[in-house]
């Protein structure tokens, strides 16, 4: 929707494209804190404080007469939702028995990989109407997931220990967090490249483009179940090891595969090697510090999406330079960082 937003303020597309960054930089940064926060407070009321917070600044948005305010509205948005999944992770994990977490985060990353697949088709199909719809339609959410919130944990005075920052950076859960950027980065964070691809080797239009990419989301969304319990079975570590090895073959693939319709296939591979290396990694993550399980969450969390925002910038170049090398460079990345800097898993 950003030509749509552009137009309405009388900017250009370029300008208008500061309401993401005005959303993600904050939503990175607060999230280093996030989940710690929210484990001092209660998980409960964070979350559903954040929600209502959430709520309110889509409205603004959706009222906003100015980009400036617009923008404010869009980094206050972003700072909320750092409150959320950190802490809807810890509560999925204190609500499941230990034997089924990976099959439980399994769901949890396809609902994910749902929502972030559908959201531009929604949002531009708002936005033929009026882009301020959506923001309307995310209000509404907001307003019912505040109704919902999520189970009941602990009274604040009864936790057994202030959760502390130190025991949510430790070296393991940052190790964990790079883990976690390379592999979101290098494979599903590369739908940019794959359709800069289709556009200038094979004249694939906008709406093609954006059926082929969906492929990635629904082969998430379909494979839940199995590779959840995939992770039950062989544990975090060797999943994470499994994800990253198919990653790699799935980013060659769809540099080099000679139709279009093989780069569809190669690509809805994708979505189950980013399903094991991301639900691996929060598998393994919630294990390391049982008395900060939100704070740890929010850790990774920050690294994995300060990382995958890197990856555009580092990697558009080299395509560009050299189209095959564009795919190469996160393959060696995947094959390389995940294997060398991956924590040992906790067993509980």
């Amino acid at each position: 929707m950003l030509p749509e937003l552009g137009a309405s303020f009388d900017v250009s597309g370029a300008t208008a494209s500061l309401s993401i960054t005005a959303y993600t930089a904050p939503f990175a940064a607060v999230m280093l804190v996030s989940g710690t926060l929210g484990e001092r407070w209660g998980r409960r009321r964070t979350v559903t404080l954040a929600y209502v917070a959430y709520l309110i600044t889509s409205v603004v948005c959706l009222l906003a007469p100015t980009l400036p305010l617009f923008l404010a509205a869009r980094a206050l948005q972003g700072a909320a939702n750092a409150f959320t999944t950190p802490l809807l992770l810890a509560a999925l994990a204190s609500s499941v028995p230990a034997g089924r977490l990976g099959r439980a985060l399994g769901w949890f990353g396809s609902m994910q990989a749902v929502g972030q697949t559908s959201a531009p088709l929604i949002g531009g199909l708002a936005a033929e109407v009026d882009w301020r719809i959506a923001f309307a339609g995310v209000a509404v959410v907001a307003a019912l997931l505040a109704v919902i919130g999520v189970p009941s944990d602990k009274p604040v005075g009864q936790l057994a220990a202030r959760p502390s920052l130190r025991t949510a950076w430790q070296p393991s859960v940052l190790r964990a967090g790079v883990v976690a950027a390379v592999g979101w980065g290098c494979i599903s964070g590369l739908n940019f490249l794959v359709a800069l691809r289709l556009e200038e080797e094979f004249g694939v239009g906008a709406g093609a483009r954006g059926l082929l990419l969906t492929s990635l989301g629904v082969a998430g969304l379909l494979t839940a179940r199995l590779v959840g319990g995939g992770i039950d079975r062989i544990g975090a570590r060797r999943s994470v090891l499994l994800g990253s090895g198919l990653g790699v073959l799935v980013v060659i693939g769809v540099g080099l595969a000679p139709t279009v319709w093989l780069i569809g296939i190669v690509w809805a591979v994708g979505g189950v090697a980013t399903q094991f290396v991301l639900v691996g990694v929060n598998a393994m993550v919630l294990r390391l510090a049982p008395e900060n399980t939100g704070g740890t969450m929010s850790t990774v969390q920050a690294v994995r999406f300060s990382g995958a925002a890197l990856s555009p910038v580092v990697i558009t170049p080299v395509y560009h330079a050299e189209p095959l090398a564009g795919f190469l460079l996160p393959a060696v990345l995947l094959a390389v960082a995940v294997p060398t800097l991956i924590p040992p898993e906790r067993r509980t």
